[in-house]
């Protein structure tokens, strides 16, 4: 099956997680920085899932999300800045 990203959230963190089959495989999580920014802190994939573009999925809901709500994103995690560096397209999110 398809993988696929879901959302939670509270007011001041969240995270992405994403599932194949209805069991996890990874999860990228973020802490607001005020009302207008999100920090991205940690992404994880499942051992086995390495090279499989999951993690890249939940950047890019990650910006989704970004742009749907006005905010600006702090990509602290390693993976996220990689994900940020290689992809100019979102930029337009990028503190």
């Amino acid at each position: 099956m398809e993988p696929i990203v879901h959302l939670e959230q509270n007011d001041k963190n969240g995270f992405f997680q994403i599932t194949i089959d209805g069991t996890e495989q990874g999860r990228m999580t973020f802490v607001y920085a005020g009302p207008d920014k999100i920090i991205i802190d940690h992404t994880e994939v499942r051992p086995g899932n390495e090279g499989k573009g999951l993690g890249k999925k939940m950047v890019t809901a990650a910006v989704e999300m970004a742009r749907a709500n006005g905010l600006k994103i702090l990509p602290l995690c390693p993976f996220a800045k990689a994900v940020f560096d290689k992809t100019p397209e979102f930029n337009d999110v990028r503190v």
